[in-house]
């Protein structure tokens, strides 16, 4: 048997082991799978290892960095943020004393929340085109990234909930924005954790909150969304995935080994569910993967039964008197575009924008539209002038495509 054939039969072994995992993880895999079998017929396993080495060498996505700090949250989990903050105008001259001693009034921050299984980095080429212009705290949610373990989750506590999600938030506002206008952006679970935020603490809202941005997320029914699945797949995955995912983040170890050895098969998954376009940037496509790859499995189980549960619609009313950027790719899986029709629905005076040929991670897949969309929200909000340059970064289309 061969060391590619004996790996298969361990991973199958180990999703065995897991009771339904095998027959839950075939149904969100069909779609992706057919592909992955001709790429495994045609290139070996050393030239698609390889490949991918070459593709995380190829861009620098996921490489910028800010000043770093930590939060501490109720629970004393870590949560760690990064700031850039507004490049001083005429270098580093002496400051001038200003009459009668007054401070410079605070600047407005903008925060950024990632999604579900993803990191601060996915925010990479917002973050590219935003330095220097606008200061900006991006953060890792509780056991994502570099933040520490749900100190609750490790200890055999409750799963997590929006709600605290919405909680950490305010942790890290405390610690890096304590004060000075907040213009608040979140991506799907980062979405989410924003409507909460806003449902627990509305006078931050209304004395503070200067703006807000909602991609790829939903205020509630995720319960029904399809993912793309003819009925009776969907049917089997809401009836046993929350149980195979709470199985599978028993059995960490073990599906990590297999998710090593699935490697290919996932990545086409992670494709289908992240993008729609058919030109995406192979880096930038494995930049998704890695991200997405990082989150453990028993991290995945204690947040997905939150999504199911999540309802904050009228948290969303919170919002009404600000200036709101509503976006989502037309094609996102995960929450569709209507979910984000229905936001912009409870907020008339929103810009709702839905992109064309995109999926859920539509910052990564069209970064310029998106970034062009946000700068004209921070322009409203009086984050940067009016005039100021917001720079463009990269484009994850192939070459020559």
């Amino acid at each position: 048997m061969s060391e590619s054939s004996a790996e298969v039969t361990a991973a199958v072994a180990s999703w065995r082991r897991a009771g339904l995992a095998g027959a839950a993880i075939g149904v969100v895999a069909a779609g992706a799978a057919a592909g992955v079998a001709v790429e495994r017929l045609t290139v070996g396993r050393g030239m698609r290892r390889k490949a991918r080495l070459a593709l995380d060498a190829s861009g620098p996505y996921g490489s910028l960095r800010g000043t770093p700090g930590r939060a501490c949250a109720e629970d004393g989990t870590e949560l760690y943020y990064e700031v850039e903050e507004v490049e001083a105008e005429g270098g580093t001259g002496p400051r001038r004393r200003r009459l009668f001693g007054r401070k410079a009034p605070a600047p407005v921050t903008v925060v950024f929340s990632h999604g579900y299984c993803l990191n601060q980095d996915s925010w990479h080429f917002q973050r590219a085109a935003l330095r220097g212009v606008v200061r900006s705290v991006y953060w890792d949610q509780r056991s994502h990234g570099r933040s520490g373990r749900g100190v609750e989750q490790a200890d055999g506590g409750p799963d997590v909930t929006i709600d605290q999600l919405g909680r950490d938030l305010k942790a890290v506002i405390d610690a890096a924005a304590p004060e000075g206008p907040l213009v608040l952006v979140g991506h799907s679970m980062g979405g989410m954790t924003v409507m909460a935020f806003a449902d627990q603490y509305p006078e931050v809202v209304a004395e503070r909150v200067a703006g807000v941005a909602l991609v790829g997320t939903s205020s509630g029914k995720l319960g029904e969304v399809s993912y793309g699945l003819p009925v009776l797949g969907v049917n089997v995955v809401r009836r046993v995935l929350p149980g195979v995912l709470k199985v599978l983040g028993q059995r960490a170890d073990l599906v990590e080994k297999g998710r090593r050895a699935t490697a290919d098969l996932f990545a086409g998954v992670i494709k289908r569910y992240s993008f729609a376009s058919r030109d995406v940037d192979p880096a930038v496509a494995r930049f998704a993967e890695r991200l997405i790859e990082s989150t453990p499995i028993d991290v995945v189980a204690e947040f997905y039964p939150a999504f199911q549960e999540h309802e904050k619609s009228e948290a969303i009313e919170r919002f009404a008197q600000l200036p709101v950027l509503v976006l989502a790719g037309d094609q996102d899986l995960i929450t569709p575009s209507e979910h984000s029709e229905a936001i912009a629905g409870l907020l008339p005076d929103a810009e709702l924008v839905l992109v064309p040929d995109a999926g859920h991670l539509v910052m990564l897949e069209h970064p310029e539209a998106v970034t062009d969309r946000l700068a004209d929200l921070l322009s409203r909000t009086g984050a940067v002038p009016a005039g100021a340059t917001v720079g463009s970064y990269g484009d994850t289309a192939q070459p020559g495509s």
